[in-house]
């Protein structure tokens, strides 16, 4: 679980904190985290999702380098 605090500096306006507030929470990757435990996963789907991610890499990484067209 994450904790995000947050103290109201002196002079600082409501929209300011919410601001920082929203920067902190995505900068601690609340929100990622609330999207990815949203529904369970099984073991075997979370694996074969990095399997296939790790593959796209490595034909990304082996692809020639596309020529520019001027």
């Amino acid at each position: 679980m994450f904790v995000v605090k947050l103290r109201l500096r002196d002079n600082e306006s409501v929209n300011e904190a919410v601001r920082r507030f929203r920067k902190l929470v995505e900068h601690a990757g609340v929100k990622k985290e609330m999207r990815k435990r949203e529904f369970y996963e099984k073991p075997s789907d979370i694996r074969r999702r990095d399997r296939r991610r790790a593959e796209m890499r490595a034909r990304r990484a082996n692809q020639p380098p596309e020529l520019e067209v001027q």
